[in-house]
Order: structure tokens, then C-alpha cells, then sequence
């Protein structure tokens, strides 16, 4: 008799559902224009975000398409996938709070402006989110 638990994604899976997240955010996108380039409903691609349901490879192809990236964006970095040649750049083999952090909203937001601060100032925001972290943590104990 099939047992009646829960199963859980599979961690390759969650982590191409929030690569398809973080490239989707980057454009812009919502679930429902995706879905409907797609020919699937918005809460399909929710599935697919969170790694619930897989996505095909053909799928995969076509969400490539309209995210304007090769199939191997999805995998960078991904668990188990080899990393990449030295002297090549790859946006993997970074911790999964970065990869999840990167996949939300928030993150993305926060790349895109990022980038725009002087040096200086970009500085003293890490040094703030350190010090501030810290003090977090040290709550936390």
C-alpha cells in the first residue's frame, strides 16, 4: 500500500524552479504571462518554481526560449552538477541561501540597484548588513 506521506522535491528540481524564478523576476515576467507563453496555467508555473512538479525537458527548452537563456542557466550551480572549468565564469557554486535569496523579488530588486551605488557606498551597505547580521544571530542564541 502506497504510503501516505508527503514526497519531497527533488533538490535539483527546487533549484531549477528558482532559477526560473530569479530569470522571470529579472524580466519583469509574472506566473501568469509566463503561463500563458507557456499554454499553462499560473499555478503550473508556481509547481515548477518550487520544484513540486518537474519540468520537462521540452518544457525546459521552451521556458528557455521565452526567458531568453540557454537550458544550461537552470542548471549553474545546481546540487551535484560539476562546476564550472577554471578560468570559465559560471553563477554557480554559490551557497543556496544566495541562489534562494537571488530567486526572490527582493533579491532581484536589490541586484539590479546594487549595482548602480559608488564603490564607497556599496561598501558601507555590506558592512552594514554584516554588522546588523551579527547582532541577529547573536540574538538568535
Amino acid at each position: 500500500m502506497p504510503s501516505a506521506e508527503k514526497k519531497t522535491p527533488h533538490p535539483t528540481d527546487v533549484h531549477v524552479g528558482n532559477r526560473v524564478r530569479m530569470r522571470r523576476l529579472m524580466l519583469g515576467m509574472s506566473q501568469e504571462k509566463l503561463g500563458e507563453a507557456l499554454g499553462v496555467t499560473f499555478q503550473q508555473v508556481q509547481k515548477y518554481e518550487k520544484g513540486t512538479n518537474r519540468v520537462s525537458a521540452s518544457r525546459l527548452q521552451q521556458i528557455s526560449h521565452i526567458l531568453q537563456v540557454p537550458v544550461p542557466f537552470f542548471f549553474e550551480g545546481a546540487p551535484g552538477v560539476a562546476a564550472a572549468p577554471e578560468g570559465e565564469t559560471s553563477s554557480g557554486g554559490f551557497p543556496q541561501v544566495v541562489t534562494e535569496f537571488l530567486a526572490s523579488k527582493r533579491g532581484v530588486e536589490f541586484a539590479q540597484n546594487f549595482g548602480d551605488l559608488p564603490p564607497d557606498v556599496a561598501s558601507s551597505i555590506v558592512d552594514l548588513v554584516k554588522t546588523v547580521a551579527e547582532e541577529a544571530r547573536k540574538r538568535k542564541k
